[in-house]
């Protein structure tokens, strides 16, 4: 079947696109910048990219219309601030008019289980979508999810941030809500089912696993699995806001996604109609075995896809690949260079390594105090972390960078600052060959926003005499274990 994906860069969609492939489909993946799609090696020759912004109608008009079935895996998720509602049900719209003139036949739409007579404003959202989009042609089939727990999603990290980094937790009270956790195996399962099944036209599924757990539960079970010892306390005084904000600072979650996850877990996600298993019966993965599942792809450096490679992790506009050439005029740089004196193939791979958990080679703490600080000021902080230990792709995040170019064949690394400043900053770091040897070099390159930008340089040039010059040279002296 020919496909259009649309949401190939996100979360789902990274993890659904190889499962295509493998069953021989030809997929259309439609994004937004085609240079902040990243394919592994193995999909390349396999998969065609088509340029789209589903809020603006006329960069549709290009999209291929032989197509047979198309998903729409489109969620704002903390993105389009306060307008996420208004954002949604254009892109929803906007995608319908397009699809009316098309042939395909179905369109499967990826929800949010919402049973609950008040909705939070995510769920409602999701639900109108399900309405705008079963006004197309194709037929319609949504799978409704509750809670979805892999390596890399958004749930199972912040579970995972909350377990792994509190003994002691003061909880609120919508830990009591109710769910049933769904692994991401069986969520690409389903949606891979349905296609071109037509037991599953103009339908409307809910799926859940087989645990029916509160979200305390659910932090005690993965607190188990860990065998870590937790005390867990829920009170009834954090107000939604404070709930969020007390995700905010104590995960790697952003404070937009925080809110947004704080108002739709005030719901319980419950399965109430049973139905999908007897159009596509299956058998779920149990809650424990999802989590057993998600950390040996941890262990196994195999997460395929992470939420915080969404833009909506960080604060990151939506054309940031336009950064890629830093600007010649009106930058503040602090330029580092050093000869190298081993292999430039190790400290490519120390360059490769760089944040998460290997950290920033010199003074970490003052990262951490500066990632504190970038928290405090409502930015992304330093927790987010890497998605591997030692791979990188463009678009990836790292700690509060962006990655811009990963080009390991011209030994350049360059990152894009998401964290809060007063103007725009780059980190690059690049190997290049002279006459009598290689040599690193290390560039921090800062366009400043007005006054506020030059006093914030020039107040940060102590700290960065500390940490510039002790990085670039421990970089290039760093020796991994064998």
């Amino acid at each position: 079947m020919k496909i259009l994906l649309t949401g190939a860069n996100g979360y789902i969609g990274k993890r659904l696109l190889p499962v295509l492939i493998e069953q021989q489909h030809e997929v259309i993946c439609m994004v937004r910048d085609p240079r902040r799609f990243e394919l592994p090696d193995t999909l390349k020759d396999k998969v065609q990219i088509a340029k789209g912004d589903l809020l603006q109608p006329e960069s549709l008009t290009t999209l291929p219309t032989a197509i047979d079935a198309a998903y729409y895996l489109v969620h704002s998720m903390g993105a389009w601030g306060h307008d996420f509602e208004k954002a949604e049900q254009a892109s929803a719209e906007n995608f319908v008019t397009y699809l009316n003139t098309t042939s395909a036949r179905q369109v499967i739409y990826l929800s949010g289980i919402s049973n609950a007579a008040h909705l939070s404003k995510h769920l409602s959202s999701r639900r109108h979508v399900e309405d705008i989009l079963d006004q197309a042609k194709a037929s319609l089939t949504v799978f409704r999810a509750s809670i979805i727990i892999g390596s890399g999603s958004a749930s199972f990290e912040i579970i995972r941030d909350l377990v792994e980094k509190l003994p002691v937790m003061i909880t609120p009270r919508w830990l009591n809500s109710r769910c049933q956790p769904l692994a991401i195996r069986d969520v690409i399962f389903y949606l891979t089912a349905a296609l071109d099944n037509s037991a599953c036209y103009e339908q409307r599924l809910e799926i859940g696993g087989p645990d029916v757990l509160t979200y305390k539960q659910m932090l005690e079970k993965l607190a188990e699995v860990r065998h870590l010892k937790r005390f867990i306390f829920t009170v009834p005084v954090l107000t939604p806001k404070l709930s969020s904000y007390w995700l905010y600072f104590v995960t790697s979650t952003s404070f937009s996604i925080a809110r947004s996850l704080v108002e739709s877990l005030r719901n319980d996600t419950i399965v109430q109609d049973n139905r999908i298993h007897h159009i596509i019966p299956h058998q779920n993965l149990t809650y424990e075995e999802a989590l057993k599942l998600a950390y040996a792809k941890i262990e196994q450096n195999m997460v395929i896809s992470s939420w915080k490679d969404a833009l909506v992790s960080g604060t990151m506009r939506l054309n940031y690949m336009d950064f890629v050439q830093m600007p010649e005029h009106g930058l503040l740089t602090d330029k580092q260079v050093i000869k190298l004196a081993q292999d430039p193939e190790v400290v490519l791979h120390n360059i490769w390594s760089i944040g998460g958990e290997r950290g920033w080679y010199k003074t970490d703490f003052l990262w951490e105090i500066r990632g504190l600080l970038d928290k405090v000021a409502g930015g992304v902080g330093l927790k987010r972390g890497r998605r591997h230990p030692s791979e990188i792709q463009a678009g990836d995040s790292i700690d509060f960078w962006r990655v811009l170019v990963a080009d390991r064949e011209k030994r350049r690394l360059l990152l894009y600052a998401e964290m809060k400043v007063p103007g725009e900053a780059w980190l690059q770091f690049r190997i290049y060959d002279q006459e009598d040897g290689a040599y690193l070099e290390q560039l921090a390159a800062f366009r400043p926003d007005g006054l506020a930008g030059r006093l914030y340089w020039y107040a940060m040039l102590p700290f960065h005499y500390i940490i510039f010059q002790g990085m670039i040279r421990n970089i290039a002296t760093y020796k991994p274990e064998a």
